[in-house]
């Protein structure tokens, strides 16, 4: 509640100081006349950055490197999406700070994209064995929010980022949507490439000794997942219960991989591979990446196709 009232408070502070400009739009340009896009996390950023290039000034909310369900932002942070032209953001719990911002601020000439709103939504369910953290929305149901960690999504949410540039700089439409249809055709390539995984494979269920983000995945490739903690949970450390049971399900279906998720310690995962000789890998939702990999330029491509190749080797 406090933190609430305090970004509410700020971004009312920030409306007043910036919403007195007569010409924001004008103002908001840089010299060259880009538009500001700001994402709120990394998969909206790299999908953008595909399809704008340079045509555009993109920043990113959340740290390389940072865990997104401990995430508060900054001043500085409320300033960069009031300045913004473009604003995306996942539109779930992790993120619920941002569209409080955006309800708060002064959004009359900027274009903003929930990515929740462009996919059909799931509910974040409690599976077999999972710890109930109660961690619920305020009204009650949680959606899950990692809708793009499906290649199938991701093409939906890209489709509707281009069109959102589109109106937002209508000077590089042509060029928004010629990079859009090629980047298309490699998510459609990658989207082969689980869907031919899933199809050669010896089993269906996988083990994630961690949250499970990956709802929209397994459901669009037909598999079946034991995890420790929903994929919106803020919890790290399970119960014994909880380790024994994935532990039992390794070891009675011979499950030969046990997942941990990026930016995690993986210490859960130590302890079942222990346990079990079940080796451990990761499977990225690209919720964010670490600073190397960030610096180094990858993208949601290129950890995708890390996944297909640890992802068959869980299937075998």
């Amino acid at each position: 509640m406090k933190k609430r009232v305090f970004l509410i408070t700020l971004a009312a502070i920030l409306f007043c100081i910036c919403g007195c400009r007569q010409d924001r739009t004008a103002a908001l340009r840089n010299p060259q006349g880009k538009v500001n896009v700001t994402t709120s996390i990394f998969a909206p950023y790299d999908f953008v950055r595909e399809i704008a290039g340079d045509r555009v000034n993109l920043s990113m909310l959340l740290p390389p490197g940072t865990e997104s369900h401990s995430f508060e932002p900054s001043p500085k942070d409320i300033i960069a999406i009031q300045g913004s032209d473009v604003f995306i953001y996942g539109g779930g719990e992790s993120d619920r700070w941002a569209g409080r911002i955006v309800q708060s601020v002064n959004t009359d000439n900027m274009k903003i994209l929930a990515m929740m709103d462009t996919v059909k939504t799931v509910e974040e369910e409690i599976a077999e064995g999972m710890e109930d953290t109660e961690d619920d929305a305020e009204g009650g149901f949680v959606y899950d929010e990692h809708v793009w960690t499906s290649p199938r999504n991701a093409m939906l949410i890209v489709r509707e980022l281009a069109e959102t540039l589109c109106a937002a700089d209508p000077a590089n439409t042509a060029f928004y949507r010629e990079s859009a249809a090629a980047y298309l055709g490699s998510l459609t390539q990658l989207d082969a490439a689980f869907s031919e995984a899933a199809a050669a494979a010896a089993r269906r269920t996988i083990v994630f000794a961690d949250r499970f983000p990956f709802r929209y995945f397994t459901d669009a490739y037909n598999l079946s997942y034991f995890a420790a903690f929903p994929g919106c949970s803020s919890e790290t450390e399970p119960s014994a219960a909880t380790v024994a049971f994935l532990i039992n399900k390794i070891r009675s279906e011979k499950i030969p991989v046990v997942f941990y998720i990026e930016l995690s310690s993986g210490r859960m995962a130590d302890t079942i591979s222990g346990e079990t000789g079940a080796k451990k890998l990761l499977l990225h939702s690209c919720h964010n990446i670490t600073r190397a990999d960030f610096d180094a330029g990858r993208g949601y491509l290129d950890i995708m196709r890390d996944n297909v190749i640890n992802l068959k080797e869980a299937l075998q």
